[in-house]
């Protein structure tokens, strides 16, 4: 029989677990957080990209575990404000986390912004590291939108109650995210998109352990 392969994912955010678990239920992989494995090194986030902080993480802890390590990083990037908060996402108003300012730091960045003109978009960067540490692929993934002038909806957390998501084409269209279920929000969002890339082009990169 043959034995799954590990993939070490450089958070300890089960959520994030939970949803890798799903989509490679048959991928034949031993998905693990770094608290099942004595913990990794803290990295400090310091990259001007997305797919630079997410590469830094699965590096560091591929290395550290010698072992296949997967990282992301993610934000929310507004046309107006030039691209911010971006890798500033997180703690925009100050303080990691704080959900609650740093919405209410978005909608005063955005006082008087016509909704045509507050056009945003979420990205997803998912980063592999093969168990010497190099990189084996950047993926990422992104969704389409435009910050509401006050919150919409009561699912999930961070900006998702300012974002309208509207592409075209979309039973989601025109809805923020916070307005929907997680699945409906999965199948178009920022992280959905880049997992599911990463679903694809899994199995051919693995094949090289």
């Amino acid at each position: 029989m043959t034995r799954p392969l590990r993939l070490l994912l450089a958070s300890n955010n089960k959520k994030k677990l939970a949803e890798l678990q799903h989509l490679f239920a048959n991928a034949g992989l031993a998905l693990v957080l770094p608290s099942d494995v004595g913990g990794v090194p803290d990295v400090v986030e310091d990259q001007p990209t997305f797919a630079g902080n997410a590469e830094k993480k699965a590096c560091s802890a591929a290395r550290a575990k010698q072992c296949w390590a997967l990282a992301d990083d993610s934000g929310l990037s507004v046309d107006a404000l030039g691209g911010a908060p971006g890798v500033l996402s997180a703690r925009y108003a100050g303080t990691h986390g704080d959900d609650d300012a740093n919405n209410r730091k978005l909608l005063a960045e955005l006082a008087g912004w016509p909704s045509y003109l507050r056009g945003a978009h979420f990205t997803c960067a998912l980063a592999l590291a093969r168990p010497d540490g190099t990189l084996a692929t950047v993926i990422e993934g992104r969704a389409h939108g435009r910050i509401l002038h006050a919150p919409r909806g009561t699912h999930d957390f961070g900006y998702d109650p300012l974002f309208e998501f509207t592409e075209a084409g979309f039973a989601a269209s025109n809805r923020s995210f916070a307005e929907l279920a997680p699945a409906d929000k999965g199948e178009v969002s920022h992280r959905g998109r880049a997992l599911r890339e990463l679903a694809r082009v899994l199995p051919k990169l693995l094949r090289e352990a």
